[in-house]
């Protein structure tokens, strides 16, 4: 197991880190503490860091295509988000319904649809639901009874959707067609003991899975056939999500959290890690802001 990293210098740690996005054009790394209800942002060029206080917990964000704005989830719906001056604008509720819901997870697809699922914020029912949002704004439920939905993630080509019911330690696979329709789940990666449990993930250039384990203390590339390629070892306990940044696509940013384990001095900080290969270019959402 590899062990080479950095920790991104900050006083503060994350009560529940999570979400990292990659800003093209701005060079930003954005992530969000959902439990802390914060919004963070680190600026490449100059390693600045930034900081948002929300008003209730904020699940993830991504970019807009034509518009400064972010489109964030939080835990009543799905918002847009303007920093300077800072404004949030609700946009939709997609689960009325479930009012102990919270949304938690999110990625837009190579054709600009965004992915995101949901999750019992008392860790109590398997209620969690996997929707998607198109350019038009409509919403669609695809998958439900989840008890932590995590990811999502995509195949380089787009005709496939990788995501994740962490709760029961699954990684699934659906065939993804061009009108946003999925086909049949099937099992893709099923966590081992002593894994700890799947969380967030993403896919580089070609074509391998890179997963977070939350309460494995790494994070594992897995290859197109759901085999483990190699992991690197993370000194923290609950690794959330990673993502690819810089020009290049070539840096690795993982999220951790706090919440959950022994408080050390690692737990939920930002790490930089090599992770050997590029990235997939972060597509934004190709919806209208509000």
């Amino acid at each position: 197991m590899m062990t080479n990293y950095r920790i991104v210098a900050r006083a503060e740690r994350d009560v529940l880190g999570e979400g990292p996005h990659w800003s093209v054009r701005s060079g930003t790394l954005f992530w969000v503490d959902i439990v802390g209800q914060r919004l963070w942002s680190l600026t490449l060029a100059d390693d600045r860091l930034r900081s948002w206080a929300m008003p209730e917990k904020i699940c993830w964000v991504v970019e807009q295509a034509g518009s400064a704005d972010l489109l964030a989830g939080f835990k009543s719906g799905v918002a847009d988000v303007s920093l300077d001056p800072f404004v949030i604008r609700p946009r939709l509720s997609p689960e009325p319904a479930r009012p102990h819901n919270r949304l938690n997870d999110a990625k837009v697809d190579p054709t600009g649809r965004l992915w995101f699922g949901s999750k019992d914020d008392r860790d109590q029912e398997a209620s969690g639901a996997l929707y998607s949002l198109d350019s038009s704004g409509r919403v669609r439920r695809h998958d439900d009874g989840y008890q932590v939905t995590n990811g999502p993630a995509f195949s380089p080509e787009g005709d496939w959707l990788y995501h994740t019911d962490s709760g029961r330690g699954l990684v699934y696979r659906f065939p993804l067609g061009a009108d946003g329709m999925l086909g049949e789940r099937s099992i893709f990666i099923q966590f081992e003991q002593g894994w700890g449990a799947p969380d967030g993930m993403t896919t580089d250039a070609e074509g391998y899975l890179w997963i977070a384990h939350w309460g494995g203390g790494r994070v594992s590339r897995f290859d197109p056939n759901g085999q483990l390629d190699r992991s690197i070892a993370l000194p923290a306990t609950n690794i959330t999500s990673c993502t690819f940044a810089g020009p290049r696509l070539d840096r690795m940013f993982v999220t951790s959290a706090s919440l959950k384990t022994d408080g050390g001095e690692m737990q939920g900080v930002l790490f930089e890690i090599e992770p050997g290969v590029t990235g997939l270019a972060p597509i934004a959402f190709a919806g209208r802001a509000l």
